[in-house]
């Protein structure tokens, strides 16, 4: 009898969700009926568990679109513990649950790479927005490439998205376009939080780009003769020097080796969101007889970087950020007036309304690819 009695409390609850226009989310594992997405982007989550005292929904970090968090889940008598949150800003979110401070995934919902371990994630659709959706035009494919770094003394890994007919013409080449991640994120993010695949998939098929190869890697990455970092508070310090050795050192090399690139710097580029923003300004401007266009998606506060250095290096430099991230905001405002100052021609990019998540970094990447590699 109890087990029918929550079956029929369950499927109540499924009803309710459904008059109300709710869809299960397209991140969720297959069948699941929760998360589900509203028509007003509210976002509803449930999680039985009959003997948990107190269970939350924990947004990933402060500029989330799914709110701020915690969201307090409530508990049905069968033990089904439910919340639906305030209208979210459309895009990917990341989030997970904390069941009595305990914090764990939802099994509702894919996992997803992201601060530093596998998290739930939820994906809020966007009224009329259809750029990293998966349509039906000609796709390219993401192949992953094991390679053995001679700077880390380790394999490493790198996902490779080459276009549509790519294994067709054994002749043609493709410039490229070397893409990185975010703190706490990898190689994967690019592909299964960004969509990266689908918004070159479309841009190439509407005429609107050219046809490339986009590389993403590991942005981590330390000398095989580097001793274990002692424990230490404060916030985390990056270091980007061992990655820049596997960069230049390592993964262009075995890219122009292994693939039908123009191996030229004028048909190269780097990009990268956030931490891989900071690679970007930090890295590329000392080496731009390798790459010949640079991408910042919203880049952390610039610090003491010397703008004048970018004067005169590149085809295209391109920075951007979302107008909700108020850090990163600044940061590429303050840019764009020293590149001004220097009288250094680039183009700046704002992501209305979104803040320091993937949505802004999906658009700025719809903005960026068009205007790489045209004569």
């Amino acid at each position: 009898m109890r087990t029918l009695l929550t079956l029929s409390l369950l499927a109540g609850a499924v009803a309710v969700a459904r008059a109300d226009e709710g869809k299960p989310a397209t991140s969720n594992v297959r069948r699941a009926e929760f998360p589900r997405v509203h028509a007003d982007r509210r976002v509803t989550f449930l999680l039985k568990a009959p003997d948990a005292k107190s269970v939350k929904v924990q947004p990933g970090g402060a500029a989330n679109g799914l709110g701020n968090g915690p969201f307090d889940m409530e508990r049905a008598d069968d033990g089904t513990w439910t919340v639906t949150t305030p209208p979210t800003v459309p895009g990917f979110h990341y989030y997970w649950l904390l069941v009595d401070g305990v914090a764990v995934n939802d099994p509702g919902s894919e996992t997803y790479f992201g601060y530093g371990k596998p998290t739930s994630g939820v994906e809020v659709p966007e009224e009329g927005v259809d750029f990293y959706d998966d349509k039906d035009v000609p796709h390219g494919e993401v192949r992953a490439l094991w390679y053995h770094s001679k700077v880390t003394g380790r394999p490493r890994r790198a996902f490779v998205y080459t276009p549509a007919g790519y294994d067709k013409n054994r002749v043609r080449r493709y410039p490229v376009l070397y893409l990185q991640h975010g703190a706490g994120e990898d190689e994967r993010g690019w592909t299964t939080q960004g969509r990266a695949n689908f918004i070159l998939d479309n841009l190439i098929d509407a005429g609107r780009a050219a046809q490339m190869i986009v590389v993403n890697d590991n942005g981590y990455a330390e000398r095989a003769d580097t001793a274990p970092a002692p424990d230490r508070t404060g916030p985390p310090r990056f270091d980007f020097s061992g990655f820049e050795e596997v960069l230049l050192n390592d993964l262009v090399p075995k890219i122009d080796a292994t693939y039908r690139t123009i191996a030229d710097r004028d048909r190269r580029a780097f990009a990268g969101l956030s931490m891989g923003a900071m690679q970007a300004l930090q890295i590329v401007p000392a080496h731009s007889e390798t790459f010949g266009s640079l991408g910042v998606f919203s880049p952390p506060p610039i610090g003491s970087i010397d703008l004048s250095t970018f004067k005169g290096k590149f085809k295209l430099l391109w920075i951007g950020a979302g107008t909700a991230e108020e850090r990163f905001l600044a940061a590429v405002r303050k840019m764009h007036e020293g590149f001004d100052r220097e009288v250094i021609q680039h183009v700046v990019f704002e992501s209305k309304g979104t803040a320091h998540e993937w949505l802004t970094w999906r658009r700025s990447l719809h903005d960026f690819v068009p205007r790489l590699f045209r004569d």
